[in-house]
């Protein structure tokens, strides 16, 4: 959960930097679309590191159905709604409205799994009911209790974005358990970030004809956004749900440490980009996410406990 948290720092610089592309005059699409392709040749440094690339080429041979298919769930139907929803509002906004993705997690387990996890579990859904709650308030503290249509468009956008990414990442981790693949972290993101880059380089082509090339500016902040969320952040993510292994409240509570994100991103858009600071009835909502936050500790320390 520690590393987790750690990720969720690294994550936060995704918002700061995706608003300070918008905010600027830049265009959303250049914003994710090199985050990816920058990320990619980033990994490709750390990996010799790591262990090299391992058993991924036989993975990605024998099975690249699986691969291109939830490696675009969980990054490009996952980093364009969230990367559009940039210029809904300041960055703690868009980084409280993703930790829907605390809920989304346990409420397609019994979609995803065929085993003992395959359940929804109480006490998971009500601490996540709780973090949702607080997203809420925080939309209706920023929207003065009135979300119009473009607010409500950007939280379904965000909201979907929260699914796709665990939805992603656990389809790739039972995919590996079901062949007995063994990956480290950084294998797992180059071999899902590979799977995704054609996609991202025919988006690249469509972006360059519509709205023209990247500028410097926008291609240096990507940059940012590859090495700290694409990389550090990702691989620190995936290196803990690898950890917590078969265990649903664990994974959960790792998923949970997202929401520390509404933090980091509030205290980081406040001095870097001068956004206000949230009033009373959302700072009652990043209360309930923080709260929530510590229920998910004390859940997966309770079940770790009861394994030993």
């Amino acid at each position: 959960m520690g590393i987790a948290l750690l990720s969720a720092l690294f994550f936060t610089l995704t918002y700061v930097l995706n608003r300070a592309v918008v905010g600027s005059g830049g265009h959303w699409q250049w914003a994710v679309i090199l985050r990816y392709l920058i990320t990619l040749p980033l990994l490709a440094v750390v990996l010799p590191l790591q262990g090299g690339l391992g058993a991924l080429p036989h993975e990605l041979r024998a099975h690249p159905r699986q691969w291109l298919v939830w490696s675009s769930v969980g990054f490009v139907l996952f980093g364009l709604p969230l990367t559009w929803a940039a210029s809904s509002g300041p960055s703690w906004l868009v980084a409280g409205s993703f930790q829907v993705t605390v809920l989304a997690g346990p409420l397609m387990a019994p979609f995803i799994y065929r085993d003992e996890r395959a359940r929804w579990h109480a006490g998971a859904l009500a601490i996540g009911a709780l973090i949702v709650i607080g997203v809420m308030l925080l939309q209706f503290g920023h929207a003065h209790g009135a979300l119009n249509a473009s607010g409500w468009l950007a939280v379904g956008a965000v909201v979907f974005a929260a699914f796709a990414y665990p939805l992603g990442n656990r389809k790739i981790l039972l995919h590996l358990e079901r062949t007995g693949t063994r990956l480290g972290a950084v294998q797992r993101v180059f071999g899902m970030t590979l799977a995704s880059w054609p996609l991202w380089w025919l988006l690249a082509i469509v972006a360059w004809i519509t709205v023209g090339p990247p500028t410097l500016r926008e291609t240096l902040l990507a940059g940012g956004v590859a090495l700290s969320s694409g990389v550090i952040a990702t691989v620190l993510f995936f290196h803990a749900t690898e950890r917590v292994g078969r265990q649903p409240t664990a994974l959960a509570a790792v998923e949970a440490m997202q929401a520390a994100e509404l933090l980091f991103a509030t205290a980081i858009g406040a001095v870097f980009l001068h956004e206000a600071i949230p009033g009373a009835l959302t700072a009652t909502g990043g209360v309930a996410i923080v709260v929530g936050i510590v229920l998910f500790a004390w859940a997966c320390g309770r079940e770790v406990g009861h394994g030993a």
